[in-house]
């Protein structure tokens, strides 16, 4: 990891030309599988959450060579046994989901408490403290659109500090004011208990977010699928790119290249052979924009994934999923 001067919030895009294909064939060149050895970003520089007991290191960012993506960026935290983070505000959402361990979340006053399994959502606008006040320690893995905020110029955060200039500035005046309305009864913790798995052309799959619930996220969604050992998930082409982490078993990721040809109309054109990608308890699996992929579990014990997407996409027009194959209990059941 190379030391960095700033943090880069937000990655512009440049070209010779009005074609971007150089850039997406770096993109898709670049290795899509990190593990416990990549730190992007050890936050060093240009972070305001940790504390001196909590830890945190970033995995996919707008910042990364080789670059990925910034549509959605990936860090974790740590947090060791009756230890807190210092705690932040930021415009942007956050998810995040409980790895290991247990405790609880202060967000803008209220108190939030948080197990194993479960995801919970750092609300847009928040001031926001993590801590574990039990003897195991807490690990979460969160995922985030804050690029997307950042482009939008939503870019008022830090520690708790005096107004600067005060004397400018009239009284406090309620900030949620400019919410959509109804968002505070919205869920901020989606507990296990709260879900259920579900057989689709995908898989086994449990709902984390997705659009149209009532969990306090518009930015990201978010699901977990189980493969059974020696199984596979179903094939599917989208348009949104995607992070899935590796939350146990081992296996592989078939990865087709979808190409455009711009004639009288825009047509997909799918390759003919995929690529390979390795993956273990622990690891990142990056699946690029306008991609088929497939998932395949090692013999011996299922593969379990955790998948984010940003919602974004569904937004911009690209709300289907074409399944080109099923998953095998998904047939089975019809």
């Amino acid at each position: 990891m190379s030391e960095k001067k700033g943090r880069v919030f937000l990655r512009g895009i440049t070209s010779e030309t009005y074609g971007l294909k150089e850039f997406r064939r770096n993109q898709l060149a670049a290795p899509r599988v990190r593990d416990d050895s990549v730190v992007v970003d050890d936050a060093k520089v240009g972070h305001s959450g940790d504390s001196a007991e909590s830890r945190t290191w970033w995995r996919i960012g707008p910042g990364d060579d080789p670059f990925l993506t910034q549509s959605l960026q990936i860090h974790f935290v740590e947090l060791p046994p009756h230890s807190s983070n210092h705690g932040h505000g930021h415009q942007n959402e956050a998810a995040f989901y409980i790895l290991e361990g247990a405790g609880y979340e202060i967000h803008d006053d209220q108190r939030y408490d948080w197990a194993k399994d479960d995801m919970v959502i750092v609300h847009t606008d928040s001031v926001h403290r993590h801590f574990n006040p039990y003897d195991e320690t807490a690990k979460c893995l969160i995922f985030k659109a804050k690029s997307m905020w950042m482009y939008l110029g939503l870019i008022q955060q830090g520690r708790s500090a005096p107004v600067e200039d005060e004397d400018r500035f009239g009284p406090r005046e309620d900030w949620s004011q400019v919410w959509t309305p109804g968002v505070d009864k919205l869920r901020k913790v989606v507990k296990v208990a709260d879900t259920k798995w579900e057989v689709t052309p995908l898989g086994r799959v449990r709902t984390l977010s997705a659009p149209g619930d009532d969990v306090r996220t518009f930015s990201v969604d978010a699901f977990e699928l189980a493969i059974p050992a020696g199984g596979r998930s179903g094939r599917r082409w989208h348009m949104a790119d995607e992070v899935l982490y590796v939350r146990s078993g081992s296996g592989y990721s078939l990865h087709w290249e979808v190409e455009a040809e711009i004639a009288e109309k825009y047509y997909a054109r799918i390759a003919k052979e995929p690529t390979r990608h390795e993956i273990k308890p622990g690891d990142t699996l990056y699946v690029p924009h306008n991609t088929v992929a497939q998932h395949f579990s090692a013999d011996g014990e299922p593969l379990v994934l955790i998948s984010a997407q940003n919602r974004l996409f569904k937004q911009l027009g690209y709300d289907q999923v074409a399944y080109l194959e099923n998953a095998p209990e998904y047939d089975e059941a019809d």
